[in-house]
Formats: structure tokens, sequence, C-alpha cells
């Protein structure tokens, strides 16, 4: 009994052990694009010794459930089964032998369709080692279809201004979605829409909104579709009509009399181009020497004052009517030429037949410069005033002190008489107010007064007392007593401009 049982237990040990051996190899995931071709690969790993292949089955698992796909064995051959026998194969030729070789069971999709997309098991049956399987799951991409168009093969602008689609750009059954940008200098909006479709893909459209007007014409509107790791791009330009954008060229401000070749030219910027345009005067006809010819007046002979006057001219293309105005008026003389004349320069000696013209000063600056010297000019008559001012005051009239002439005396002492000139001499910058009359003069007498009443304080003799002191006069002290020496009290200081000041006001 007890030998049964190590039999038994030693066989257990031999199937564990070749069991645990084997094993299936397979991606753990593939991809491929709706219509191409795919390999699901499935190898079996046998052990050592080799167990024995009983069967080997392809499954496909969706939603939970299980369909058959393909199956191989030894004895009954190889199957596959509805809807996949048609888009379905084992990749390698021993499969199908009539004595298979099972150990490589690699399947091949052709066509692939979004319903492939699912899990897919690969199912070895071995003996005695039981079922050995693994799985791939299997994911289908949708290449989408992308296009751009134009809303319109013509796009009118109109004078509303109003917004409108001038491109679209789809994206057509994309699995995974598509993602749509636009690349333009063109001023607009741009409006997405995503539609699922039942089979699983999605349809992406954009719009691109714009005013339309004559900026838009010919411009690039370029769409690009970023599917994946990769971009399509596609672009238009636009065609947009517009009325006629009008300009008159030809008048430069300086038309005058006798001028030669004068002309006026009607241009005009439209699409459609321009097929008529209509020149007329403001109140009047053109001028009888004027020739039209396209979009020009030609105006013959010399200029007179016959031609001035408004001119209109009217562009039409099958869009509209536009306008476009110059005034035109005529001068007597060349504005050029007499403008040259003022600012012309003389003739070098040494060069022939040219002119040359000296820059001219801006007239700012010549006002600033102008300016600067005025003000100097202003503060420098200032300044003097206040200098002579100055002087004047301070000659004579420093503290309490005041110039002492002919005979006198203070509160501090008596003064003798000194010596009397008949004329007194004053410096040169003394002014001419201070100084007295002479004295002396002829009919002149001794103790008599001959003073001009109305400069009385100019011409007296005066003493040098304190501010605030009355003086008291004796007619005898009018009398003038010459000594050869004049005699300062004790009590008085002499100053170095012949003036005494007392020791009191000085020591002050």
């Amino acid at each position: 009994m007890a030998l049964c049982v190590g039999i038994w237990i030693l066989l257990l040990a031999l199937r564990i052990q070749a069991g645990s051996g084997q094993m299936v190899q397979m991606d753990p995931s593939k991809s491929g694009f709706v219509g191409s071709q795919v390999e699901l690969r499935c190898i079996f790993i046998n052990s050592n010794p080799p167990v024995k292949i009983s069967q080997v089955t392809w499954q496909k698992l969706l939603n939970g459930t299980k369909q058959n796909v393909a199956i191989a064995n030894p004895a009954l051959g190889v199957s596959v089964l509805p809807p996949f026998k048609e888009r379905v194969s084992f990749k390698q030729a021993a499969v199908r032998h009539r004595t298979p070789s099972l150990e490589d069971t690699t399947i091949v999709f052709s066509s692939l369709q979004l319903s492939d997309e699912a899990a897919y098991i690969c199912e070895y049956t071995t003996f005695p080692a039981g079922n050995r399987e693994n799985m791939v799951n299997l994911t289908v991409y949708a290449r989408p279809l992308t296009r751009m168009t134009l809303t319109t093969p013509t796009i009118v602008a109109r004078a509303q201004k109003r917004k409108m689609t001038v491109a679209t750009c789809v994206s057509v059954n994309g699995k995974p979605p598509s993602v749509i940008r636009w690349d333009t200098r063109l001023k607009g909006e741009a409006t997405f829409q995503e539609n699922h479709n039942p089979n699983g893909t999605m349809t992406i459209r954009s719009n691109y909104v714009v005013i339309p007007s004559r900026e838009t014409h010919k411009q690039k509107l370029t769409c690009i579709v970023t599917y994946r790791n990769e971009k399509i791009t596609d672009s238009v330009v636009l065609n947009v009509q517009y009325e006629p954008e009008v300009k008159i060229e030809g008048f430069d401000g300086n038309w005058y009399l006798n001028r030669q070749n004068v002309q006026l030219t009607c241009r005009a910027d439209a699409n459609p181009p321009v097929t008529i345009y209509q020149w007329k005067l403001l109140n009047g006809s053109l001028p009888s020497n004027v020739e039209i010819k396209n979009n020009t007046l030609f105006f013959k002979g010399p200029v007179t004052y016959d031609l001035a006057g408004t001119y209109v001219c009217d562009a039409t293309n099958s869009i509209g009517t536009r306008t476009g105005i110059v005034d035109v008026n005529i001068t007597a003389e060349n504005n050029l030429r007499t403008s040259s004349k003022k600012f012309k320069s003389p003739i070098s000696p040494t060069t022939t037949g040219k002119t040359t013209q000296e820059p001219s000063t801006p007239a700012p600056i010549i006002g600033g410069v102008v300016g600067g010297v005025a003000l100097l000019a202003i503060a420098a008559i200032l300044l003097y005033v206040f200098l002579r001012r100055r002087q004047r005051t301070f000659k004579g009239d420093y503290s309490t002190k005041k110039h002492v002439y002919g005979n006198g005396y203070s509160k501090a002492g008596g003064l003798s008489n000194p010596p009397m000139p008949k004329s007194l001499q004053y410096p040169d910058d003394s002014d001419d107010e201070k100084k007295p009359a002479q004295i002396g003069g002829p009919g002149f007498q001794a103790g008599e007064r001959d003073f001009d009443h109305e400069s009385d304080d100019l011409k007296k003799p005066y003493f040098t007392v304190d501010e605030g002191e009355s003086r008291e006069y004796d007619e005898r002290t009018l009398a003038f007593q010459y000594d050869t020496e004049p005699e300062i009290a004790d009590d008085m200081i002499s100053q170095t401009d012949g003036s005494v000041i007392s020791k009191k006001e000085w020591y002050v």
C-alpha cells in the first residue's frame, strides 16, 4: 500500500515539474489602421520533456463574450470561422500541414476593420499539463479624411460689412478625433463642431468667419489638422470682389500759368477691374483743350486759369461705382522757383553752372538766440542801476558821519574856522547834485549869504552832529575865519575823506 502511494506522488511531482516549464508568449498590445494588415503573435514554449499539444484555439473577447476565430488541431486540421474566414489566416505554413507543427500559431489580419478592435486570446490545450493561454489587445485606428473648401467660389464685400463664413475645414471619420487650427494673417474667428459616428469615429468641422473687404482679397488661409503625431495641411486663397477704391493723381499743387504737359489720372483698385471711367468738372464742363484717353485727362497747351476747378472721376465695375475728387487751382508763378530764389546762395566762382545752398538756421533757433540776448541786456541794465544807486548812497553817508565844510561846531566842542577855498573841488565820481555853488565869487561880502533858497541845504556849510539833534545857527557863525590849520577838539576824530566825527560816534 505504501509503495502505491509513493509511486503516485512521484508521478504527480513529474507532472508539476513538466507543467511549470510551459508558457504562451504574446504581445501585450497591437494596433493598426483601417484597411491595413496586422499580425497577432502566439508562440508556445514547451517543457523538457515536452508535453503533447492537443489543440490551439483563437478567440475574440468583446464585452465579456468569447467568439471563436480560428482552430488548429493535429488530427482535424485548421479551421477559420466566419466572419473572419476571408481575412484571417495562420502565418506559419507548417500549421496547415496534415501533421501540423503547432508551436507557432501566429495569425494575420488583413483588411483591418474598426469592428476588429477587441482582445484576442490564444489558448493551448496540452496533455497532461492541461490548458495554457495568453491575451493581446488589438486597437484599430481610422485615419480621417481632411478637406478644406471655400464657402463660395467668389466672395463679395458688401457695404453693410456683415460677417460671413469664407472657408471650411473638415476632418471626417477619424479615430481618435483630430485637432483643427487655422494659420492666417487674416483677422477673423473660427467655430468648431464635433459629430460622433456610429462606428466609433468622429467628424470635426471648423468654419472661419470674417468680414469680407478689400483688405481680405488674396489673403491665404491654411487649415492644420493634427491626427495623432502627424499634421495634415491644406490652404486656400480668398477671392473677394469689391467696389473700386478711387483716387486722382497728377495735381501736385503747383499748376502755374504757361506750365506745359499737365495731366490727371484716375487710379482705381477694384476686383473685378474697372470697366468704365467717367470724367466731369463740377459747376461746368471740361476745358476744350482736354483729351481723354482711358483713365487719364491730357491738357494740351500751356496752363491757363480756365483749368481751375473741381474734377470728378467715376469708376465702375460689376460690383458698383465709386468716385474720386481733386480740386485744381492755378497760380501765377512757379511756387518751387520762387521758394528756391529765397534760399539760393551765390554761385561759387570755382564751380561752373552749379549752385550750392547754405544751410539755413531754423526760425526757432534764431528766436531763442534773440530772446537770450535780450534777457542778458535787461539783466546788465538792472545790475548797473543797482550798483549806481549803491555807490551814490555809500560815498558820504556811512554811520552817522557827515562831511564838514567851512566853519562850524558840534556838541562835543568848537572848531576853528578852516581856510575856505573860492570853489570846492569834488572827486570825479561825486554826484553833480551834491556839489554846492561857488563861495566867494564876485560880489561876495563877508557876513553876507548868497544862496539859492531851493538848494539851501546843499550850498550852506553843514556840521557833523548826532542824528536827531537840532542845529542852531547864529548869523555870526557864518562869518568865515581863515586860519592856517584847523584845530580839532580832543573828543573829535579826523577822517581820511576830510570829515570829522565825535569819538562817541566812532566807537559806536
